[in-house]
């Protein structure tokens, strides 16, 4: 004879729902999420241009309202159908959550908060977990990795550019003079950084002949400030990635609501908690 399954509680139902992308009603739940973030950051949007406003006002306000009470509900949902809420509440996307479900109540209090609901935007990221781009997880898990890894010779690198800058603008505030824009040894750091990142403003620019070669070297080595921290990130990146096993995205665990990057582990990599418990 058959076993028979034991009865899902009402929060693993929701949770499978919410947290969860590798069944239809939580591809569905997610999916419409989806929908409703990218119409939500359109109304604020569309908020900030006074004559649509002015005509439509009614029709937003009420739309930001609706939307506001199904974020909030579903917010709390998130935090009862987990074992731990505290995991979830100060995660990132929990974070994210609340500053773009808040703001629309305290615009009975501040004027103009509202439009802070844009946060809205940044739950777009979770477009990588709903649509289960498994390899673009895994790259993007890759990238912080290698990042983290080359961390200190990044800021070993941005240290040495801080004592270029600094130098260098002396030596053009000493060249050029106030008389040239360039009226403190700041001001010229500043200029110094503008042209050594080539983003060039052009609100000031040295005028004698020794200033001017000064600054083609600045933006010689503005090439290289450039390839410099891209090459030290690619060599980790591909150090990394070569170590690393596969990944896959198959559940998320109910403690606290990490997705589980691996089918086949047994505790959450976050919190602990035993998977097989769920």
């Amino acid at each position: 004879m058959k076993e028979e399954k034991p009865h899902k509680s009402w929060k693993t139902k929701i949770h499978e729902v919410i947290y969860g992308t590798h069944t239809p009603a939580g591809r569905l739940f997610d999916i419409i999420l989806l929908i409703v973030i990218v119409y939500s950051v359109i109304i604020v949007m569309l908020e900030s241009l006074p004559r649509f406003d002015i005509k439509y006002h009614r029709f937003l306000d009420i739309s930001e309202w609706v939307v506001t009470i199904l974020f909030s509900i579903e917010y709390i949902l998130r935090i009862i159908c987990i074992k731990k809420p505290s995991k979830y509440i100060f995660s990132f996307f929990g974070i994210v959550d609340f500053l773009s479900t808040v703001p629309k109540y305290l615009s009975f209090f501040l004027v103009g908060s509202q439009y802070l609901t844009a946060f809205r935007a940044l739950r777009l990221l979770r477009v990588f977990r709903i649509l289960k781009l498994v390899r673009f997880v895994g790259e993007s898990n890759n990238l912080i990795r290698a990042l983290n890894a080359s961390r200190t010779k990044i800021m070993v690198f941005v240290f040495f550019l801080v004592i270029i800058s600094v130098l260098l603008g002396t030596t053009m505030y000493l060249i050029e003079g106030p008389e040239h824009g360039f009226n403190s040894i700041p001001h010229s750091v500043y200029w110094t950084i503008v042209t050594l990142t080539t983003v060039g403003y052009g609100d000031i620019s040295p005028e004698t002949a020794l200033g001017q070669i000064i600054a083609t070297v600045i933006m010689i080595i503005g090439y290289g400030v450039i390839a410099v921290p891209t090459g030290i990130v690619s060599a980790e990146y591909a150090s990394s990635k070569k170590k690393l096993p596969k990944e896959d995205i198959g559940r998320s665990c109910t403690d606290c609501g990490t997705e589980i990057l691996r089918a086949d582990a047994h505790y959450c990599r976050k919190c602990g908690h035993n998977l097989g418990e769920d």
